[in-house]
C-alpha cells in the first residue's frame, strides 16, 4: 500500500533560487499518485502546515528547502502525539543543507525526491531548547549561541553570495564587527562550569554553516547532545581557529571547549543572540539570558 505523502515547499529557499527546481521535483511528483503539494507563504508556516498534515493522517511529510524549512516542519510534526507523528523526509534545495547532509540524505535533488516515496526510515534524535519565559522550540541539527548565530544574521543580508561562501564571507565580518563574550554558567548531567564564551554550539549533527564541522563526533542517534564553545579569544586567534573549526580539528586548542550532555541549563549575564537550524530564534533585540537544552533520543523517524 503507497503511503500518503505531503510536500511542504519553500519557494524562497535558497534566496529565491529553489524556485528553480519546482519544475523538476513537480514532473518527478507526476510519477506518484498519493501526494500532495503545499508552499509556504510567509517564514513559519511550515509549522502549522507539518501539524495539519500530522492530524490529518499522512504517512511521509516532506520539507523541500533549507534547514531552516525543515526546522519548521520538525516542530510542526513534534505539535502531535508520538503514535501520531509522521516520518520526515527532506529535499535539500536551500543555501546550507547541513541537517540533511548530516543524516546522509542525497545532496541532489532529484534523487532526495525520489527517495521520499522509496527509501527506508531511520529514527534520530532532536533537541528541545526553552528559554527563561517559558518558550519552547525543538532542533533537527544545531542551537547556535553567539558568534554563528551573528553569523547568521549577517548573511540574511548578504544577496551575491551562494552557499559556503556566503557563511565564510559573514564569519570574517563577524570577527571584525562583533567581539562579544557573555559570561555563560552552564549546568549539565556531566559538569559545572563559568566561562567567558565568544561561540557556543550545541549540535545534534557534525556539520552546519554549509561546511564547518564544529561538533566532529556527534551523530543524530547517539542519545546525547554535543557542544563546542571557543572561549574569549583576540580577532587574531579567531582568524586562526575558523580553518580548523572547517576541518573539525579545533578541539585540539586550549581556547576551545568540546564536550556532551543530555540535559543542560545555561545562564548569561546578558541577552544572548541565538540561531536555531539557521534560523534566528533571538536577535540583535533578545531578551533571553537563560536557557534549558534537552535531547530527545530517537524523537522522529527521518526517511533517508
Amino acid at each position: 500500500m503507497r503511503r500518503r505523502v505531503k510536500l511542504i515547499f519553500n519557494p524562497h529557499a535558497h534566496r529565491g533560487r529553489a524556485w528553480g527546481q519546482a519544475s523538476t521535483l513537480q514532473a518527478i511528483l507526476a510519477k506518484y499518485g498519493d501526494a500532495e503539494w503545499a508552499a509556504t507563504e510567509h517564514p513559519g508556516h511550515g509549522t502549522p502546515l507539518a501539524e495539519e498534515a500530522a492530524r490529518q493522517g499522512f504517512d511521509i511529510v516532506a520539507a523541500l528547502g533549507g534547514d531552516g524549512t525543515a526546522n519548521e516542519v520538525i516542530n510542526g510534526l513534534m505539535r502531535v502525539p508520538a503514535d501520531r507523528r509522521p516520518l520526515l523526509a527532506v529535499v535539500p534545495v536551500g543555501s546550507g543543507n547541513d541537517f540533511a547532509s548530516n543524516v546522509g540524505v542525497k545532496m541532489d535533488a532529484d534523487q532526495a525526491m525520489q527517495r521520499v516515496f522509496a527509501g527506508d526510515p531511520r529514527t534520530i534524535d532532536l533537541g528541545e531548547v526553552t528559554d527563561q519565559a517559558g518558550r519552547t522550540r525543538h532542533f533537527g541539527n544545531v542551537l547556535g549561541i553567539g558568534f554563528d548565530a551573528i553569523v547568521t544574521l549577517y548573511s540574511y543580508r548578504s544577496k551575491h553570495l551562494q552557499g559556503f561562501a556566503t557563511y565564510l564571507w559573514c564569519v570574517i565580518q563577524t570577527i571584525l564587527r562583533k567581539h562579544d563574550a557573555p559570561l555563560l554558567t552552564v549546568t549539565t548531567d556531566e559538569e559545572t562550569y563559568t566561562q567567558n564564551a565568544l561561540m557556543y554550539t550545541i549540535c545534534n549533527g557534525p556539520r552546519e554553516g554549509g561546511g564547518f564541522f564544529v561538533a566532529p563526533d556527534a551523530k543524530l542517534d547517539d542519545g546525547v547532545l554535543h557542544y563546542a564553545c571557543i572561549k574569549q579569544v583576540s580577532r587574531l586567534m579567531m582568524f586562526r581557529l575558523i580553518p580548523e573549526v572547517m576541518n573539525g580539528t579545533h578541539g585540539r586548542f586550549k581556547e576551545v571547549r568540546l564536550g556532551c550532555f543530555k540535559d543542560m541549563a545555561l545562564k548569561s549575564d546578558r541577552p544572548l543572540v541565538i540561531q536555531m537550524d539557521g534560523e534566528i530564534l533571538a536577535g540583535f533585540q533578545s531578551d533571553v539570558t537563560g536557557l534549558h537544552v534537552r535531547v530527545l533520543p530517537g524523537a522522529l523517524q527521518m526517511i533517508v
